[in-house]
């Protein structure tokens, strides 16, 4: 549901000696908790590119010290982190760096260091489709499974109506609806305590189908 970015440097890269002052050599970003991205340089001809992930940047000094970066809290996808292009899927929310070393025949040729924010995964909601028909005028009961931190508000539609429910505590949901005809409802928006996040395009809804009863008849007796 949320993009995978991609983050493109260009390798006018400074040297290392002028690395030390690490302001201008800075790139911004910002990606969600849980999600994967790519990080790439334009490639040079006859250069290869090795990199590092750092979660701790006190003390360090990128030209030298390695990446310390645990996978509990960022992890190159595949364990590949050479080649212009690499994978990174962040866990834990927090700042980071990321460290790009350009080498041509075994000899270091210049690198880029980047800051990475991570910020608290958006909230999501899914409907699980109803297991079995109803008959006209009963209640049906749609199971709406929350991920984020509640309390969560949801707003849903058939269509027609759209309907937010706020202050739901746990997760699944048991989300009560009375229709009347066989009816679709999918989510259109979820908030938690980090954010709001909205489904654009739309997701695919869940159909309940309703059967309707029969008419009502007089009944004989012989």
């Amino acid at each position: 549901m949320k993009r995978p970015k991609h983050i493109l440097l260009r390798l006018l890269l400074v040297a290392i000696p002028l690395l030390m002052a690490l302001a201008p050599a800075m790139a911004q970003n910002t990606m969600y908790a849980g999600q994967s991205g790519d990080l790439g340089v334009i490639p040079v001809v006859g250069d290869t590119y090795i990199w590092e992930l750092y979660k701790d940047a006190t003390g360090i000094n990128f030209a030298t010290d390695p990446g310390n970066c645990t996978p509990g809290d960022a992890y190159f996808t595949g364990n590949i982190n050479t080649g212009p292009t690499v994978n990174v899927t962040w866990i834990t929310p927090g700042t980071y760096y990321f460290k790009v070393t350009a080498y041509r025949n075994g000899c270091t040729m210049n690198l880029k260091v980047g800051m990475m924010t991570v910020i608290n995964a958006l909230p999501t909601a899914v409907i699980t489709p109803p297991p079995l028909p109803i008959c006209a005028g009963d209640p049906a009961h749609l199971t709406v499974t929350l991920t984020g931190t509640a309390p969560w508000s949801i707003t849903y539609t058939d269509g027609t109506n759209s309907v937010t429910i706020p202050n739901i505590l746990t997760s699944p949901f048991d989300l009560v609806v009375n229709p009347t005809t066989t009816t679709n409802y999918w989510i259109t928006s979820v908030t938690d305590a980090n954010g709001t996040y909205t489904y654009i395009p739309p997701i695919t809804p869940v159909t309940q189908i309703v059967n309707p009863r029969p008419l009502t008849t007089p009944i004989f007796h012989h």
